[in-house]
């Protein structure tokens, strides 16, 4: 599985923040929801739509755009 068969980009769509296809659940969200100690169960059970591999996309997906920023340090 690939994060994009699991996330889109759509200006129509929270002002083109990425999103789970076929929902309005943005990937931000879904982090800020790990981050903040719930459970894969919990997510589910608020989320009934997502589903693991949901959840992996969203990983998959700030895990690349992380790789490719570039950090700039100013002396």
């Amino acid at each position: 599985m690939s994060w994009q068969d699991r996330i889109t980009i759509d200006s129509a769509v929270l002002k083109g923040k990425p999103v789970i296809k076929g929902t309005r659940i943005a990937v931000e969200f879904i982090l800020e929801l790990l981050a903040n100690g719930w459970t894969e169960a919990r997510i589910f059970e608020n989320y009934p739509q997502l589903k693991h591999e949901d959840i992996l996309a969203a990983l998959q997906y700030t895990t690349r755009l992380l790789k490719e920023e570039a950090v700039y340090v100013l002396p």
